[in-house]
């Protein structure tokens, strides 16, 4: 035996469940492919959210939650389907899901806190939903912002490994590729693979595949923490649900090239039970990014509710298409709208005003006040004039930016970001004023300027992410600015099927002995703990929950 377990993926899920085995005293062997400049995986480059429910900084905050609503709202958004038959494909993740929740409610917070992670008293409001109280979305504001934004959920998880190489009871083998699973009968005994030539590129820069020699590892137990497919389009349009339409002729990418979900087909290869591979988690909002690390590298916009939204023929998007509502309700209705499909891009239009108050940038590297813990930076750039510093970058630099002090310049230049002229100035005018004379009074019919009010409710979002209502077309709170939006990819929502210990199942629906697995290969928990639908600062949390699980399952058992 080279270890007692043998983890594939050297991301948070995997750092996580590595650390509870090592505190129990166990020997530990991490393979990854790429080099160690990117331990941490896909968690480094994040926001870092939290979903966590009832706590101190939303009780200061005027927030009442409950463990009690955060279920009703996560039953709402997963909407499990795949209950019946004789493996059925939700059975586990429900149960997941609503372990995931309880530990939200629980000792997650204060569990973080002991393991180095610190909060900002910022708590953000995102997926607000699509209009149901049944339905998808939070009812409350739920996302807690870390110190460090993504670094500050994966470095203290990272030190720890990084510590224990050092004293020995823990086997780092970067450049070390899984190609398969070493079976003694039906019993998961290792892993053999490739090993990479060395490439001491910067973390997330595409590096090399050249084989240099093989290897083989033997544990009692195997982990698989290896992330999803989120870098692979090929994957992607293959898994693409037809209740989303049509994918994208062209996306952009939101996680490293590496994150290819090669590993999940090679479990499915060995008989590993996948389920839930139709569902998937991609944003609306994403722009091309100037300044890029991996190819077709693109940035999520975090929107605040005031922006409108227009798709690729000049028509405003209706509900559940609002800025920050319904991720996969806005994805479907520019796929499946037939006149749309052949076009894969959709447009903002707003004023200075609303991108200095409402917009953020997903990534730690976008938000260099939290990433660097500059408490004076984060008042100056959240709270102080103008829009923070990487989104006037974006707004100066990025090819999907257009600005203008005319609504006919504005669209004009939105023109000439499209083979064709697609769009009519005195249609967007009209939908414009249209939109405008509901700000007359504190009330309105218009749904979108009854959740820019419900949102300016709250005192987080008045203080930090949300304009004061006003007209697009009031002179003093431009220039008018256009965003061209692309579909960007981001996580895997199915993956391999297991028990609450993160054990997994066989083909046929058998626990397989010695094998289990963690974070995004395994749906998040169970093959699905998400559903159909995520709650945001849910994916972190989900891998530290089933890493953690996993983790203290062996660690007991072996």
């Amino acid at each position: 035996m080279d270890a007692d377990v043998i983890i594939i993926g050297a991301g948070l899920a995997g750092l996580v469940a590595g650390n509870e085995l090592i505190r129990a005293g166990r020997k530990v062997v991490m393979v990854e492919q790429e080099n160690a400049r990117n331990l941490g995986g896909q968690a480094f480059w994040s926001f870092g959210g939290i979903f966590l429910v009832d706590t101190p900084m939303q009780r200061r905050l005027g927030v009442r939650d409950s463990f009690d609503l955060a279920w009703q709202d996560w039953q709402g958004s997963a909407g499990w389907d795949r209950l019946d038959g004789e493996l059925p494909e939700d059975e586990w993740a429900q149960q997941w899901g609503r372990a995931y929740v309880e530990f939200a409610a629980g000792d997650k917070r204060p569990w973080l806190q002991e393991q180095g992670v610190k909060f900002t008293p910022l708590v953000g409001w995102a997926e607000r939903g699509n209009g149901s109280a049944a339905g998808h979305g939070n009812s409350v504001p739920r996302f807690h912002v870390p110190w460090g934004t993504g670094t500050g959920i994966c470095e203290p998880f990272a030190d720890k490994a990084r510590a224990a190489a050092e004293e020995g009871s823990l086997s780092l083998r970067f450049r070390h590729r899984v190609d398969g699973l070493v079976m003694d009968g039906s019993t998961v005994t290792g892993v053999h693979g490739t090993v990479l030539a060395p490439d001491d590129v910067e973390r997330g820069i595409t590096s090399n595949r050249d084989a240099v020699g093989a290897f083989e590892l033997r544990a009692q137990a195997v982990v698989v923490a290896s992330g999803g497919i989120g870098g692979n389009h090929e994957q992607i349009r293959k898994w693409w649900p037809t209740r989303l339409g049509t994918p994208p002729s062209t996306m952009i990418t939101g996680v490293p090239q590496h994150v290819d979900g090669r590993m999940l087909d090679i479990a499915a290869d060995a008989g590993v039970r996948l389920v839930n591979r139709d569902r998937m988690w991609h944003y609306t909002e994403g722009v091309r990014n100037w300044d890029p690390v991996w190819p077709q590298h693109g940035i999520r916009i975090l929107p605040g509710p005031s922006s409108m939204w227009f798709d690729a023929l000049g028509r405003r998007l209706p509900a559940p298409g609002l800025p920050g509502h319904d991720t996969i309700g806005t994805l479907k209705l520019l796929r499946t709208t037939p006149d749309l499909v052949r076009y894969d891009h959709s447009w903002f239009i707003l004023t200075q005003k609303m991108i200095e108050k409402e917009f953020a940038l997903s990534g730690s590297e976008q938000n260099p006040d939290l990433t660097n813990r500059d408490l004076r930076l984060l008042l100056r750039s959240r709270l102080g004039r103008g829009a923070p510093a990487p989104v006037e970058a974006f707004k100066d630099r990025g090819e999907d930016f257009v600005v203008s002090d005319t609504l006919r310049g504005l669209v004009a230049g939105m023109n000439r970001l499209t083979d064709t002229a697609l769009l009519d100035h005195e249609s967007i005018e009209r939908q414009i004023v249209q939109r405008d004379a509901q700000l007359d009074n504190p009330y309105s019919k218009d749904v979108q300027v009854m959740s820019i009010h419900n949102s300016r409710r709250f005192l987080g979002d008045r203080l930090t992410r949300t304009a004061g209502p006003h007209r697009i077309l009031d002179p003093a709170a431009g220039p008018l600015i256009a965003v061209k939006l692309h579909v960007i990819t981001r996580k895997t929502l199915g993956g391999i099927q297991t028990d609450l210990t993160g054990r997994a199942f066989d083909a046929a629906g058998a626990p397989i002995h010695g094998l289990y697995a963690a974070g995004e290969a395994a749906g998040f928990g169970g093959g699905g703990a998400h559903g159909y639908n995520a709650l945001e600062g849910t994916f972190l949390g989900g891998c530290i929950f089933s890493g953690r699980t996993v983790g203290r399952s062996l660690a007991a058992l072996l």
